[in-house]
């Protein structure tokens, strides 16, 4: 590989149409100790989770503290291994063809914590420079490459490039995690809380940055946040995510508009109000979310949920399209056969004589 090849984005693939990430059955459960019985238990962090993300698309995943929205985001760039599952990135399954290097030249994370994420021994330049240096390219483009990544986020090199990451505020910090994760031309990036540590002024700005930044290298984002507001605000469509597993996934203006799984209402009306009348007077949602080691039967969300029946426990639901274009739910509510009191009826066609 060439230098200047290095610092080109990977080729395309399978088409504009061809998803640039696709996720089948992904799984993963942390082993415990055994007990004082003696048996071995499982945390199902993440549980037969499937999705697909679109060339240019931004993907938001949003859900409770601990339902597997990072693990999953650890899991599809590979700093943990799954136990079941397959990840294929433009069509190309990694593992058997895609290497985990390559993957990782394709893909880049930004996490939430600017700090730790860099090396507080390594000046910003050799931060941002690193990632090119170690896949083949000689010092001096990288040295530019680094430059001019500041510039994109920004940033004047003249100031900022000698400094350590400790002389920069913590949006300053996130810019230069964020130029980091472009140095290698990526043409997906994962974006983990990476603004839910700033001030709402600084928050702001960082989300323009990644908009402007998404035109400009014709990137894909995961966006992964627990903030509904900011999820709105960046992605196309959202992945909602209950213990483990994908309650609803659909267009971001369908959710908000029409949301079909009560969990997703329950996010939704939680969401603080700037109105004094449009104020929150009863909690949306009650309880604590069930023990990952041991879910509930059936549905995982029917211990909180007010519209819970019998069917919700004896069996689990499976997402399904609820009408809308490509919006799917997991609730017996919107499946007519389910027999939920409480289902939607099926439309009867009707017919034309003569």
């Amino acid at each position: 590989m060439s230098e200047i090849d290095a610092l080109k984005p990977a080729a395309d693939i399978g088409g504009p149409c061809q998803p640039l990430l696709t996720v089948e059955g992904l799984s993963k459960h942390f082993a415990l100790n055994a007990s004082l019985f003696g048996k071995a238990s499982v945390v199902r962090a993440v549980d037969d989770v499937s999705f697909s993300v679109a060339k240019g698309e931004v993907l938001g995943i949003v859900g409770e503290s601990g339902c597997g929205k990072s693990t999953t985001a650890r899991l599809i760039i590979g700093l943990m291994p799954s136990d079941a599952g397959k990840i294929l990135f433009d069509g190309e399954p990694v593992g058997p063809v895609l290497s985990l290097s390559e993957l990782r030249q394709r893909v880049q994370m930004v996490f939430q914590d600017s700090y730790a994420s860099l090396n507080p021994r390594l000046t910003i330049e050799d931060t941002i420079a690193f990632g090119p240096k170690v896949h083949g390219v000689a010092p001096p483009q990288a040295r530019a490459r680094a430059h001019d990544l500041l510039r994109k986020v920004g940033l004047d090199p003249a100031l900022f490039a000698d400094r350590y990451p400790h002389e920069l505020s913590g949006g300053q910090r996130q810019r230069i995690n964020i130029a980091r994760a472009l140095a290698l031309a990526p043409r997906l990036v994962i974006l983990d809380e990476a603004v839910s540590a700033l001030d709402k002024s600084v928050e702001a700005q960082v989300l323009n940055l990644l908009i402007d930044l998404k035109e400009e290298f014709g990137l894909t984002y995961l966006f992964i946040s627990h903030d509904l507001n900011v999820v709105r605000f960046i992605s196309d469509r959202v992945i909602v995510m209950y213990l483990g597993e994908i309650v609803e996934s659909g267009p971001v203006e369908a959710l908000w508009t029409d949301a079909r799984h009560p969990y997703t209402r329950a996010l939704l009306a939680a969401m603080p109000s700037l109105d004094p009348d449009n104020r929150t007077q009863e909690a949306p949602i009650s309880g604590d979310p069930p023990n990952p080691i041991d879910p509930p039967p059936g549905c995982r969300f029917h211990t909180r949920c007010a519209h819970a029946e019998a069917i919700c426990s004896a069996r689990a639901p499976r997402l399904m399209a609820t009408g809308g274009e490509r919006h799917l739910a997991a609730c017996f509510m919107v499946d007519p056969g389910s027999g939920h009191s409480k289902a939607v009826a099926p439309k009867v066609k009707e017919t034309v004589n003569g």
